[in-house]
Formats: structure tokens, sequence, C-alpha cells
């Protein structure tokens, strides 16, 4: 990588950093203190069962039963570690959403209840495996995809910090969600595809293009939202959040998980479409505009068939518990299809649909625009590239 190429990606990892760090400063800044109370404050900590004492059963009456199981735990981190420690796992039958019974060598996670002094099992951990399959993740794309799955790593990154330290203390704090919400788009739109493309015309149309789409996603979502009359009640979780000190406007949410939810199909197709135009473009496939436009819009075509199975496959996918539940228990598709949980999946994936199928003309031109007459010494729009290569190939 050449200097001007660093000094254009240092650009971007700066301006990656920066917005998170005002972002941050701005979303805090009037977010109210939560209250703690140290009368019954509780303390986690990390623990590895070592032995199981004995099992108990009560019987709690009306036919059901507690089962209490004592067990020794070693604390696995902080100024604990290395202590052994007695606790205990309850669970009666009568409850459904419960831990699996806790096995030796389970790793747990155990709270100190001041107001007892004992130790309870939380729940087992897990995150140090989804860490592992994550490593694994990112040692495979550095393998298979060198400098640019490395920045696909970085940039996925710098997305997940901003829904976390930007975008959901802006909500809390009650700033204007469908604002945040665009704001978080562009963001991710700019930072994805000009660490992984790079400062030049095929990454300018997948911006472009990209943002055309997530834009008009938005607006037909907004419009939808009205004419369909949501109130936004779709799970228990949206009610709880109606009770916090700061209420949020839990239509605005849904508005917000629409987009959030169709902008990385959007930006895969900007950036398919760009990426193959140039690759015909740069082989001498494609010369003037109303060729190019074709190509795009024929490539669009095939990707819009394969994008669209896997948008609308992902919602159901993560709903399918949901809709076996509906299904299960109704008696009428009528009222099936005017409950607003399963109208609200159905605009997650009807809206991004609509701003992929925008993406691809959009992007098509904007290709046709820039790449027309263009060599590939000129691909780059701030320094000379004489290879044609990508931006992070050297």
């Amino acid at each position: 990588m050449d200097f001007s190429k660093m000094k254009s990606y240092l650009t971007i990892l700066i301006f990656s950093v920066l917005f998170l760090a005002i972002g941050n400063r701005i979303a805090v800044r009037d977010s109210a203190a939560i209250p703690y109370d140290d009368e019954f404050s509780m303390i986690f900590v990390n623990a590895q069962v070592t032995e199981i004492i004995e099992h108990t059963v009560e019987d709690v009456g009306q036919g059901f039963s507690r089962t209490v199981i004592f067990f020794y735990a070693r604390i696995t981190r902080g100024v604990h570690r290395g202590e052994v420690v007695r606790a205990e796992q309850s669970f009666s039958d009568h409850i459904l959403m419960q831990e699996l019974e806790v096995g030796l060598n389970d790793r747990v996670l155990l709270f100190y209840d001041d107001f007892t002094g004992f130790y309870y099992m939380a729940g087992h951990t897990r995150l140090h495996y989804v860490i592992v399959l994550g490593a694994v993740f990112f040692l495979l794309m550095l393998l298979f995809a060198r400098g640019k799955g490395f920045n696909s790593v970085l940039s996925l990154i710098f997305i997940c910090a901003a829904i976390f330290l930007v975008f959901v203390p802006a909500i809390l704090s009650g700033g204007n969600i469908y604002l945040v919400t665009i704001i978080i788009c562009l963001y991710a739109i700019l930072s994805t595809l000009l660490m992984v493309i790079g400062a030049n015309k095929k990454a300018l149309a997948s911006i472009l293009g990209c943002t055309g789409g997530v834009l008009l996603a938005g607006l037909l979502m907004f419009a939808m939202d009205r004419i369909t009359k949501l109130t936004g009640f779709i799970d228990e979780e949206t009610m709880w959040l109606t009770l916090l000190d700061n209420p949020i406007d839990i239509r605005a949410i849904i508005f917000a998980g629409v987009l959030i939810g169709a902008l990385g199909a959007i930006m895969d197709v900007a950036m398919s479409i760009s990426s193959s135009l140039w690759e015909l473009r740069k082989a001498g496939g494609v010369s003037d505009f109303k060729s190019i436009f074709a190509s795009g819009m024929n490539i669009g075509k095939d990707i819009m068939g394969t994008m669209l199975n896997t948008l609308i496959l992902a919602y159901i996918g993560s709903s399918l518990s949901l809709i076996l539940l509906i299904v299960a228990h109704s008696t009428s598709f009528q009222l099936l299809f005017s409950m607003e949980l399963i109208i609200v999946e159905l605009l997650r994936a009807l809206v991004g649909s609509f701003g992929m199928l925008l993406a691809i003309p959009l992007t098509a031109a904007i290709c046709a625009w820039l790449f027309i007459d263009t060599d590939a010494d000129e691909y780059a729009l701030h320094f000379d590239d004489d290879t044609g290569t990508d931006f992070y190939d050297d």
C-alpha cells in the first residue's frame, strides 16, 4: 500500500473513531443516571462447577415441586478469582423458561445476594463459546480475503460500536429516533464501503446507490406506518419500553428496526453491481452509458432474485417459533394477517425489498455515468492506480 492509499485509509479510520467518540458524547449528554440501590445489591461472578453436592426436591403444593441443586464452584475472574464458593440452583416444574440443570465443570454465572448472604446461579455463561467461534471466523476471513477480510470485520466492529455507543444511548436520552437512525445508516454505508473498497469511483457509486435505496425504504416505512395505523406494540419488550423514565416512541423503533435490518442487503446489492460493472468496464466488455447501464440492470435482476429470498427467509427464520405458535392457535387467517406483529414482519421484508429494488437501477445509472470512458489508471478518486486493482489488494 503506497502513501496515498495509506493516507486515505487512515482518514477513514480517523473519521470512524471521531464519529464514535463525538457521537457518544452527544448521545449521553442528556441521559439520566440510573438509580442504584445498595440495600439489595447483587455481585455477579464467573465460576466453574467443581462438585455437585446434592439434589433436593420440595413439594410446593397443587401437584408442583421445586428442585434445588447445591454445588461448589471456583470463581474464575475478579478479585475473588480461585476462591471456591457454595452455590445453589433452583427450578420448579411449573415454570417453562428455566436454565438447564447444572453439571460438573459447567461454566456458570453466579450472583451474591447481600440480603441473604448466599451465592445463586444466574445462568450458564455462553459468551466465551461465541468469542471462540468469532475468532475462528476472523481467521478464516484473513485466510481467504486477506486485507479485505480484515477490513470487513473491522467495519462490522465499527457499525456495532456505533449502535451501542451512539444509537442506543441517543434513543434512551430521548433523541429523535428517525434522525438518529438515518445518521447511523449513513455512517454504516460510508465506513463500510470506504473501508472495504477504498476511496474510488466504485465505492462512490455503491455509496450513492445504497443511500438512495435506504432513503426510499425509510420514506416508504414512514408512510406505511401512518397508513396501516401501527401502534408499535408488537411484543412484551415494546411494552416495557414505554415504562422507562424517558418513554420511547415505539413506532419509531419499528422504523429503525426495518431500516437497520434492510441496510446490509441494500449495501450488498449496490456493491455487487458497482464491482461487477467495474470489472466489465476494465475488461473492455462495455464502454458506453447504455451498455454499462443495461449490464447493470441484468446483473441486478439476478442479484435481486437471490437477495429477496435471503431477506425474506431471514425474517421468517428469526420469528419461526412465533409463527408456529400463532398459526397453531389461530382459526382464522383473516385474524392472523390483521395482527400487528405479522404485519410488521411483512413490512420488514417488503420495505427492504423496495430499497434493494431502487438501489439496482440507481447504482447502475451512477456506474454508467462514472465509468464511461474510464480507463484502468483513472480508477481512483484521489490517487493513481496503474494496476486497476482494488484499494486493499496489495
